[in-house]
């Protein structure tokens, strides 16, 4: 099947803003609707759209499966940590040990606003693999 042109120009002028919007859902998550998991579905999302767009193969070039992976783990220790700074600070596991700001601005949710950030590279590099896993070997196991 061949990639039309004009999808790929009108994928490739959109993908800056959806991960643009992918990451101020991700850090207004605290403030309004939003929030990690579904700035990381957007994040995800417009790695596949690029992937739809101009071909697994190619996108599989810039993006290796494997680094996705090594996010994803690394990600997820990176949570674990940030969880035993709180009990580390005298308090318990996630204790928000940063201080708050001024209420209704980016870092008035204390350490919040970082752990959205983390719960949607995780959920980004998730989705992003899964989807190249489930297209590389489409049920030929």
């Amino acid at each position: 099947m061949k990639n039309s042109s004009i999808i790929k120009t009108i994928s490739q002028k959109l993908f800056p803003f959806i991960m643009l919007f992918g990451v101020y859902l991700i850090l207004h998550g605290h403030l309004s609707p939003g929030g990690g998991f579904q700035g990381g579905v957007v994040l995800g999302t417009a790695v596949i759209l690029l992937s739809l767009s101009y071909g697994i193969e190619e996108t599989e070039r810039k993006i290796k499966i494997k680094y996705l992976s090594i996010l994803e783990e690394s990600v997820i220790l990176f949570f674990i940590f940030l969880g035993f700074l709180g009990i580390l600070t005298g308090g318990f596991f996630l204790k928000n040990f940063l201080p708050l700001g001024q209420a209704g601005g980016i870092l008035s949710g204390g350490f919040l606003p970082l752990l959205n950030l983390i719960i949607g590279m995780k959920v980004a590099a998730g989705i992003s693999g899964i989807f190249f896993i489930l297209f590389k070997y489409r049920g030929e196991i």
